[in-house]
């Protein structure tokens, strides 16, 4: 489908970022492929496990489903292309296509917080209100609120896509991996000021997802430390999760300070690992961590191997 009139033309997005590896493109396919392999392999994994396990169908471990199918979703955005891309000399992306990638890699990094956010809300009713925690984190709740945890970005991000669809492009270069919404809005002609606008209320909404997070594990952790089965519950059911908040904030940090601030000194090698990293860290190692460090799912995932790997035998 053509784009819109005034895109003043535009129908190609060029993408520079994957320039200058020509040399070593060959064992970047191969690297990547095999990242994009075992994302597919771990995230499944995980979900099949959590769904015909009847015993994990409890609200920390639906949330955690959900998690992992994000974790498919976003970087189905980026992981394609990017192969295709890595075996051609052109690197190219249709004005629709390229808005798809946007709307798809940057609602999976929303709806990623809104999920983690949500973990921290589970944790704190289990372990700062334990006596009311099946009534509070009902499966139908649970439900409920995991479905708000992807429609409230999916919105937040087709607002987004559709404002920066509106404006008037001079340009048709993008320094980057694939297509990002801030790299479209500076190539516009005119005024940002909606976007920009918009951009900081969304900001500050999930700035508050942060805020959120970080008051639940301060009472997380005051409860946890008052007696000993609170301070095992912490261990085995928080610590995962803390190092997933970490490992997603960091990650999209390196693509925000990136995105803004990133200096055109900066080797491409160095900006294209920045740009990458929350669709390359976050949905390889949150399945692992949880797998390894909840009991219940690493008891079922050793037992599913265990039955896999007889069955071969």
């Amino acid at each position: 489908s053509s784009p819109p009139s005034n895109s003043t033309g535009v129908v190609l997005f060029s993408l520079s970022g994957i320039s200058g590896t020509a040399a070593y493109r060959l064992t970047l396919f191969c690297l990547s492929f095999l990242c994009y392999s075992l994302i597919w392999m771990v995230n499944v994994f995980l979900i099949l496990v959590i769904i015909f396990d009847q015993s994990l169908h409890e609200p920390m471990y639906i949330i955690l489903c959900n998690l992992c199918i994000n974790g498919l979703y976003g970087t189905a955005g980026f992981y394609p292309k990017f192969l295709s891309d890595l075996l051609f000399d052109r690197h190219v992306v249709s004005y629709t296509g390229c808005f798809l990638q946007i709307y798809v890699i940057y609602s999976y990094a929303k709806v990623d917080f809104s999920i983690i956010a949500l973990m921290a809300y589970d944790r704190y009713v289990a372990i700062c209100r334990p006596l009311e925690y099946h009534s509070v984190m009902s499966l139908q709740r649970t439900a409920g609120l995991v479905m708000l945890s992807w429609l409230v970005p999916l919105s937040i991000e087709m607002t987004v896509v559709s404002l920066t669809s509106t404006l008037k492009l001079c340009g048709s270069h993008i320094d980057k991996l694939y297509c990002e919404n801030w790299s479209v809005v500076k190539l516009a002609c005119g005024s940002t000021t909606a976007n920009d606008i918009t951009g900081l209320i969304f900001v500050t909404f999930y700035i508050c997802h942060v805020l959120w997070i970080a008051f639940s594990y301060v009472q997380i952790i005051r409860s946890a430390l008052k007696s000993r089965e609170g301070k095992g519950r912490f261990v085995q059911t928080c610590v995962p999760h803390f190092l997933c908040v970490i490992n997603v904030t960091a990650s999209l940090l390196f693509d925000i300070m990136y995105s803004r601030y990133g200096s055109a000194s900066l080797p491409q090698a160095l900006k294209n690992f920045m740009a990458i990293q929350f669709l390359l860290a976050p949905p390889v190692l949150n399945p692992v961590v949880y797998g390894l460090m909840l009991t219940k799912i690493r008891r079922r995932m050793i037992r599913v191997l265990y039955d896999i790997l007889g069955c071969t035998q």
